[in-house]
């Protein structure tokens, strides 16, 4: 940066990322000078080095910014887990679809995981029945990532939320405008 740069001929870029061209060190300097920025070399490799005009504060920031954002778009993905019993009553099946529905829904991929105690061993297609009920409910939401998979007491899925893409969206509120609306008097 500015006067730690050690070619004595370089590219230079402007502060709108148009090439000025090939000039010497000293002219490159004297022109940062004027127009208040700093010359920062973006690539020593070249031959001769690219250096930018630009406020190097401001660069190092946004570089921060962008080191933030992409740290928290990494950590959203996260994996929720929901425990269902083979003899659950219909009930709490719903109040736990209700749960896994909105972890999907807020981006998360869901593990299931059907526990078995006791005599219930002898019955895991109970199990693999529940789980496929569940996964019937959430075609809509989820996508089925691992099938179901008998791991000693407990049989496990994993769900992945559903991209939409625009179209998709578009199309639904499109074909849902075209219905008409029927009231009970006209049935």
């Amino acid at each position: 940066m500015n006067d730690r740069i050690r070619a004595t001929e370089v590219r230079l870029v402007g502060p709108d990322g148009s090439q000025v061209g090939i000039l010497g060190l000293n002219d490159a300097l004297r022109i940062a000078r004027e127009l208040d920025l700093d010359l920062v070399e973006v690539a020593p490799q070249a031959r001769p080095p690219v250096c930018r005009l630009l406020d190097y504060g401001k660069y190092r920031y946004e570089m921060a910014a962008k080191a933030r954002d992409a740290k928290r778009k990494a950590a959203s993905s996260v994996l929720k887990e929901m425990r269902l019993r083979p003899k659950i009553d219909e009930h709490d099946y719903r109040t736990k679809l209700g749960h896994v529905t909105r972890f999907l829904g807020a981006g998360h991929k869901v593990k299931v995981t059907v526990w078995f105690r006791g005599r219930e061993m002898a019955h895991t297609e109970r199990g693999a029945q529940l789980l496929g009920k569940l996964a019937d409910d959430l075609t809509a939401v989820a996508q089925v990532e691992s099938p179901p998979k008998l791991d000693g007491r407990n049989m496990t899925v994993v769900f992945t939320p559903v991209k939409k893409s625009a179209k998709a969206t578009k199309d639904g509120k499109a074909e849902a405008e075209a219905e008409p609306v029927v009231t009970e008097g006209e049935q």
